[in-house]
């Protein structure tokens, strides 16, 4: 358990210190539109060369790992709230995949606002709980026990005074 927990996070700090270089292998991309090897063929996709398509498809994969190595380790409540921006560069990665566009980082804000009328009422509705709960002292819990006994005791008394 503990020798995995070890590989895991040294796969996680390895990740993330080579994400730098990383990010800068566009600089050694072939010149010219078309990448062929015996395994597959890279084509520009509408950008001028692979050079700038190379970049442009790192400066979204980069950014997009690390946020979701950091959604997948974060254990704060509000982490939730790091799937929009993991939204934001998955769509803008796909944009920049399948789309022989020169717009690209334009329309994804209409795809992300559903997600984020989805995440960030929640992470509100979490944050509100904790507040009650750590800053008022305020347990839902021991409230709604108070009801139900307060309620229990109402009746008692309605029974006897039927009896009466």
């Amino acid at each position: 358990m503990v020798r995995k927990k070890l590989l895991i996070d040294s796969l996680i700090i390895f990740l993330i210190f080579i994400s730098p270089f990383l990010y800068y292998l566009y600089e050694y991309s072939p010149d010219g539109d078309v990448w062929k090897t015996n395994w597959f063929t890279i084509t520009s996709n509408g950008y001028q060369d692979l050079y700038i398509s190379f970049w442009m498809y790192l400066s979204k994969i980069i950014p997009l790992l690390l946020l979701i190595l950091w959604f997948l380790t974060c254990k704060h409540w509000w982490y939730h709230i790091i799937l929009v921006p993991i939204a934001m560069y998955a769509f803008q990665l796909v944009n920049a995949l399948y789309k022989n566009s020169l717009k690209v980082d334009e329309i994804e804000i209409y795809w992300l606002i559903p997600i984020m009328m989805v995440v960030v009422p929640i992470v509100y509705l979490i944050r509100i709980k904790l507040f009650d709960k750590l800053v008022l002292g305020i347990d839902l819990k021991k409230i709604e026990a108070e009801l139900e006994e307060y309620e229990r005791k109402e009746k008692e008394v309605s029974e006897s005074d039927k009896l009466k």
